[in-house]
């Protein structure tokens, strides 16, 4: 009885901050996930081998991608494309941190996310970890992906390819699907950084 009560009371009380907050409705151009019950804060290994988590940037919009430095066309086509989209933010670019979450942790150690990820842009953060860490990421943001074996004895990270928004205070807000206009990104970010 006592959890009802208090989940009703932060019900009313989210409810009367919402109905006191000004302004109107964000539009985006991407999928608005406001609300959604997934998607969990993490820390993982940054690049400098650091640990770091989503509640680091708070105050910033942030892109969660999730990809691979050896991906032979779409990791570093998005990336490109985040590149393209900081230079168009102009100004409002440092207000913005782009994460690139690696799905093969077994080959991109912090040391080689740290020769890639700085190419597109030195404000962009790599993070990796232990697999089973990194899985566990992965899951809660509803990201498949699977190794298939290449000939010679590699392989390839077949893997979800979209990318997440979060508000400055660390909220999901937006699913923005691979191959979406820069200007969309763009437009997307301006509106969390209001």
């Amino acid at each position: 009885m006592l959890r009802l009560i208090t989940r009703l009371v932060l019900l009313l009380l989210a409810a009367s901050l919402l109905a006191c907050t000004p302004g109107e409705k964000l539009s985006f151009k991407g999928t608005d996930l406001t609300g959604a019950d997934f998607g969990q804060p993490f820390t993982l290994t940054g690049q400098d081998g650091k640990p770091h988590g989503l509640a680091d940037y708070q105050g910033k919009a942030v892109v969660l991608f999730f990809g691979y430095t050896h991906c032979p066309d779409v990791c570093p086509t998005t990336m490109l494309e985040y590149q393209q989209v900081m230079k168009k933010l102009g100004k409002d670019a440092d207000r913005v941190q782009v994460l690139f979450v690696s799905v093969d942790p077994e080959r991109d150690t912090p040391q080689v996310l740290a020769g890639y990820i700085p190419f597109f842009d030195k404000r962009f953060m790599g993070l990796t970890g232990a697999t089973e860490q990194v899985l566990a990421v992965a899951r809660q943001y509803k990201v498949v992906a699977q190794k298939h074996p290449t000939e010679g004895g590699g392989y390839s990270v077949d893997h979800s390819a979209g990318s997440y928004l979060f508000d400055r205070d660390g909220q999901l807000r937006v699913y923005v699907p691979y191959g979406t206009a820069t200007a969309d990104i763009v437009h997307d970010l301006q509106q969390l950084l209001r």
